[in-house]
């Protein structure tokens, strides 16, 4: 009766761990707000990205707010490759990122061990 229960348990675990890194996952997406020509976006960092993907408008100048709710070490920074931004979050509640805008394109970002990630798509 334990080898059965082992078993089913493993069984388990195995397909959790086929769903999290094989599953197709839902994305979450929020279109920048836009006032007085100016584009802003708010990411909440806790477990992960929230949203995991943030449109951009071409052409109206644009910054994203990360506001810090994690403090795992992981999450301590975003960095977006693409740019060459490197910010630790846990210096202050919200970290301000401007992002340009004068072409579309994605920019993706992640947490500073590359396991979260995100991106900004301009259009």
């Amino acid at each position: 009766m334990t080898q059965i229960i082992v078993l089913i348990i493993a069984v388990a675990l195995i397909l959790g761990i086929i769903w999290w890194f094989f599953g197709k996952h839902t994305e979450s997406s929020e279109t920048a707000t836009v006032n007085d020509q100016h584009q802003t976006a708010t990411v909440v960092v806790h477990g992960g990205y929230s949203p995991e993907k943030v449109v951009l408008k071409k052409g109206i100048p644009a910054t994203v707010n990360f506001v810090m709710k994690d403090g795992t070490a992981c999450l301590s920074h975003v960095v977006f490759d693409k740019l060459g931004i490197d910010k630790d979050l846990t210096k202050q509640p919200v970290t301000s990122i401007n992002i340009p805008t004068d072409k579309a394109g994605e920019y993706d970002f992640a947490c500073g061990m590359d396991m979260f990630h995100g991106k900004v798509v301009v259009k």
